[in-house]
Parts: C-alpha cells; structure tokens; sequence
C-alpha cells in the first residue's frame, strides 16, 4: 500500500519526528503536554494493543514533551459516555465504537457490515479513504462532537461461536446467537434467532444453555472471556472485518499542539495503517490462537459454497437496510457513501495481509 497523508499539518518541522527525541530539544524545556486517554475497555482488548503503541511511541518520541494518562475499562466515565467526553474535553482522547453511539453517527454506521470484503488491515485504509471524501462523515466527528478521527481501528474478527459444529447457514437455522448491533442484524438474516445481551451475561447464558453460540465478539475478547469454554467451535463464514472504531482526539485540543507534536502523530497513524496493525496484531492473533488450541477450541473454515450462500444472505441487504432506515431519514447521500465504499474496498481490500484466526490455526 502507497504511504499516504491523512491528516495534514502546518509548520517547519513537519518532518522532525523522524529524528526521534533529537527533534526535541525546545519543546521539553517547556512545560509539559499532558493528555487525558480513556478507552472503554481493558488495556488487553484488541483495539488496546493498537493503542498502547501509539501512546508509548508518543511519548518516546517527544522525548517527554508529551505525557500521556490512561485510564482503561471506563474508568472515568461510563461506557456509551466516552463521545461527549471528549467534546467537552473532559478526556482529550478515547476508542469510540459506533455501536455504542448509534443516534449519534448514523453516518458512520454507513461503515459496518459484513461480507463485504476480507481484511481487517485492509478496512483501516478503506475508513480513512472515505473520510477523506466524504464530507458529511468527517463533518459528523469533527462539527457535530468536536472529535477528530486520530486513526481508525477495528476489532479484527469476529468468528461465529457455537456449542456444535456449524458447516453452513442451515446448521445455524433456528440457533439462538446472541447478537450486538448489526452483527445481530446478520445473525437474523443467516436465519438463527438474535438474542441482545450484554457482554458480562453471555458466559452464563451460553452455560444455562439460554444461548446456542455467539457473534459478534471479536476473537480475543471470546477468548479472553472464556466463551470456548462452553462454545468451542469457532467458525469463519466468509464475513470479513469485524466493527470498525475510531480513536479521536478532542478538536480544540488538536488545533492547539504544536506542529511538531501533531507532525510525530501522523507519523505513527502513517505507520500505524502501512504496518504497525499488521504486525502487532499478527503477534496477538497468533498467540491468542496458541491458548485457544491449547483450550479445546475447534476452528472451522466453511466451503467457498457455503460462504457465497451466506453472503447472499446478507448483501446486498445490509447496505440498502442502512440506506433506507438510516441513511434517507437523516438526509444523508446513502448511495454516494456507499460507492466511495465499494472503490475503496476494490482498492485496498486485495493487499490486506491480517489472517483470520481460523486460518493462522489452518496453517499450523
């Protein structure tokens, strides 16, 4: 993929950053840049590996012009609560997935779906992409809630987590799954029935046999939760990425830094989306799926019959749910989104490199 500029920056020194804590000098002899970042979930989480390298990386290399602190698992404020923080810059920074926000982005709930394309690294590029061009997106975060999109991240994958062994659309038929935003909306439209439940429940609901599997729970949090322990066939239907998110980072606190401190930032988003994604989630996947053989987890990869099926199933549904629930009563240019979409998809999508954990586990 082509380096490319996301966010743009003014200033002599757009280009220091590259010397690392050499560029430096002036800033840290003044006083100290303190930034306030809270993240809903546990610093473990899959979008927090993206994170905490960032904030780490940025405090290196400003040499402690800049000091970052974290507050992890909704320590400050409640989940859901996260997005007005920042715009009243009670935090500086946080994770926001839209699902939590649902009347507050229905632009960018434009962006989530599934079974249409295949690469978490890849769907990093598509949502910037789409930012960049489409306006009422970028004006959504940054008019409406004064928060600008530092970088997009997602959640990986989300495999379909079941009791029993699942081979296509027709063993989930009547299946109760327990769904979150519109992965609930696929589970229905796979035929199975959805259960909304929040996520501590799931556990006990999967034991008492209220549930018969899962999706919708990226492949580290199940684990993490332990969901295999109940629901150990993890299974990859064709579905792709899973729950794009976004970092943002308080408007009128950005407009203030230096140019120099915005100039390291968008160097490491730049690496960040070239291949720091890549890399560091490569490692975590990958150990993730050793604890999880090591666990009694079988993964399951279905036919490229029964993915076509499933895809189907789903889109373009999907897309034209949102375009006509969402989209039209909220006087947003559905189809025009949509397009920008499926270019960008066609762009990036063939040199995502992330694997899913059912294929690191495939390859042994």
């Amino acid at each position: 993929m082509q380096r490319r500029h996301f966010i743009k920056t003014a200033g002599a020194l757009a280009g220091a950053s590259a010397l690392g804590s050499l560029a430096f000098p002036a800033i840290a002899k003044n006083k100290q840049i303190r930034i306030k970042f809270e993240s809903y979930v546990t610093e473990t989480a899959g979008p927090s590996w993206i994170d905490r390298w960032f904030l780490d990386e940025l405090e290196k290399r400003t040499d402690g012009a800049i000091k970052v602190s974290r507050y992890w698992a909704a320590s400050l404020n409640k989940v859901g609560e996260h997005l007005s923080a920042v715009r009243d810059r009670t935090i500086d920074m946080s994770l926001i997935s839209p699902g939590y926000y649902q009347s507050d982005v229905p632009v960018t709930r434009g962006l989530e779906w599934y079974f249409r394309m295949n690469r978490a690294d890849a769907l990093l590029h598509v949502c910037q992409d789409v930012y960049e061009q489409f306006d009422p997106l970028r004006e959504e975060w940054e008019d409406r809630h004064k928060a600008r999109v530092m970088y997009w991240t997602n959640w990986n994958y989300a495999p379909m987590i079941t009791r029993e062994k699942a081979d296509s659309q027709q063993d989930l038929d009547g299946l109760r799954i327990r769904g979150y935003g519109v992965a609930n909306d696929v589970v229905e439209r796979l035929g199975a029935t959805g259960v909304p439940m929040a996520a501590p429940e799931v556990y006990t609901a999967l034991e008492r046999g209220v549930l018969d599997g899962v999706y919708g729970f990226d492949f580290i949090t199940a684990i993490a939760y332990k969901l295999h322990e109940i629901a150990p066939h993890f299974t990859d239907m064709g579905d792709g990425p899973h729950a794009p998110s976004a970092v943002v980072i308080n408007t009128d606190f950005w407009d203030d830094l230096p140019s120099d401190i915005q100039s390291v930032c968008n160097d490491l988003v730049h690496e960040i989306y070239e291949e720091q994604y890549s890399k560091i989630m490569t490692e975590v996947l990958a150990d993730y799926v050793k604890k999880a053989e090591d666990e009694g987890v079988e993964f399951n990869i279905w036919s490229d019959e029964a993915k076509a099926e499933a895809k189907k199933a789903v889109q373009p549904a999907e897309v034209e749910h949102w375009i006509e629930t969402v989209a039209e009563p909220n006087n947003i240019d559905g189809e025009k989104m949509q397009k920008l979409i499926a270019d960008a998809i066609e762009k990036y999508d063939s040199d995502g490199s992330l694997l899913r954990p059912e294929e690191i586990a495939a390859k042994g």
